[in-house]
């Protein structure tokens, strides 16, 4: 009778193991309290030395599964397989933390604990939403290749998320005041004949591509309550712009501040296509910027503008260099404002070549790393170009820096402290304004900046 009760008793065992039934356990455990299920599993504990193992099966539609861990002694180690015997998931040393990871169909979970105090779980269930930026008055700007269709995308699904999850409505845009505006209308409009108008106004520039167009209809379709604001200076002030004054007079308008700022825009389109002065061009949009932010009186925003306006000095009247649009409104808000090329995330270059290049009467081998073109975003210049001196640093590392600093994130390769980077500006006339600089992992506003440095 004893043999069979030990033989049924294995048969079970076995058949709990086969069919992946149950925790399976080589652990010693102080005060373990545990709640298991088909679809979730956890414990709390005064200690756990050893290893546990438990399958999971997926819930109804949810395919996602929550692993979490309170630590407050000791460590443990988290590792989730797939159905196929993959690892999807590791973590030798969990704090206090969160994960949630997509297994479809099943999730072998095992636990390894190392005197370890707390607390653990594994359960299929949806992510929870994170909670909406609270309205602190933050600015997140984003920089792009005009019509660069993965930047586009990209731009897109950030906004979706903001307008969404964040309930942003504030979407800035290099564009003028009078061109945001006819896009306003045209949000609450039942056709697309003001979008096709703006088109036809945009021919001849770097917007006027079809997926631009069809960028903007995707934000009318999915996030339909965006409020766009242009701060650009009055390009095509003589269609667009007259147009929208005729509008407002239409309308009755003529002493409202709408048609004010359109009249201003229009003299500023007029100076800047008169002059070519870039240096007026930035300086008014950093201008039209903050006026136009300090009266949402809080809002949260997102921008997207230019690359050229997030990496590039400005060439002053006198051929000096003036800070870009980013530049001067991250000290004009500091903290608040957060920025991200996208143009540069979606062109992570590697080496094209090795050159050599003599610099300060030495010669080095310089990685070469391609162009990026500016024609689309500035009158002046026509693309910039990018090479790492090799084994130059030392040579560099107490040369005298000029003041101004480009985030690592702002050039179209990995860079990392201890290196000397090398940037050709290509003028229309083919002139070159060449620019070194010392990435020494500087902090300015939250991340590092490679310094510019004067070389002789």
């Amino acid at each position: 009778m004893a043999l069979a009760i030990v033989a049924v008793t294995a048969g079970i065992l076995a058949a709990l193991e086969y069919f992946q039934i149950g925790t399976m356990r080589s652990a010693v455990m102080m005060g373990y309290r545990e709640q298991a299920g088909w679809s979730d599993w956890s414990a709390r504990y005064i200690k756990l030395n050893g290893t546990e193992k438990r399958t999971l099966r997926q819930k109804e539609d949810v395919a996602t599964l929550h692993i979490g861990a309170q630590t407050e002694e000791g460590t443990l180690a988290v590792t989730v397989k797939d159905a196929s015997g993959e690892v999807i998931f590791s973590e030798k040393e969990m704090g206090t933390d969160d994960f949630y990871i997509d297994v479809p169909e099943k999730a072998t979970v095992q636990v390894k604990g190392a005197n370890h105090r707390g607390s653990f779980i594994a359960r299929y269930e949806e992510e929870p939403p994170a909670p909406p930026l609270e309205a602190a008055g933050l600015i997140f700007l984003y920089g792009e290749e005009h019509s660069s269709i993965l930047d586009l995308d990209q731009e897109f699904a950030k906004w979706q998320t903001y307008y969404h999850k964040d309930r942003m409505r504030h979407l800035f845009v290099e564009l003028p005041y009078y061109t945001a505006e006819f896009l306003n209308i045209w949000m609450k409009s039942p056709n697309n004949d003001i979008l096709n108008t703006l088109y036809k106004d945009w021919s001849g520039t770097a917007i006027h591509t079809e997926q631009v167009r069809q960028f903007y209809q995707k934000i009318k379709r999915e996030c339909p309550e965006t409020i766009f604001h242009g701060t650009d200076i009055g390009h095509d002030y003589a269609t667009t712009g007259a147009r929208y004054l005729t509008y407002l007079q239409k309308n009755g308008l003529q002493e409202s501040e709408a048609y004010q700022l359109t009249e201003e825009a229009i003299e500023q389109g007029k100076q800047y296509y008169t002059e070519m002065d870039e240096e007026f061009r930035t300086d008014t949009m950093v201008q039209n910027f903050i006026r136009t932010f300090d009266a949402l009186e809080g809002a949260n925003i997102m921008g997207i503008y230019g690359t050229i306006h997030f990496n590039s000095d400005v060439v002053n009247a006198e051929g000096g260099l003036s800070p870009n649009l980013v530049k001067q409104l991250k000290q004009h808000y500091g903290q608040a404002i957060h920025t991200e090329d996208l143009s540069l995330l979606s062109n992570d270059r590697d080496v094209i070549e090795m050159n050599t290049m003599e610099v300060a009467g030495k010669r080095y081998d310089a990685a070469y790393f391609g162009k990026v073109d500016l024609s689309a975003s500035s009158a002046e210049f026509k693309y910039r170009e990018f090479w790492r001196l090799e084994q130059a640093y030392e040579d560099f590392k107490d040369a005298e820096p000029t003041g101004k600093t480009i985030p690592y994130s702002s050039f179209p390769m990995p860079v990392e402290k201890g290196q000397v980077i090398v940037v050709d500006y290509v003028k229309a006339d083919n002139s070159k304004i060449r620019q070194y600089y010392r990435a020494s992992a500087s902090d300015w506003y939250g991340e590092p900046h490679a310094e510019e440095i004067m070389v002789k």
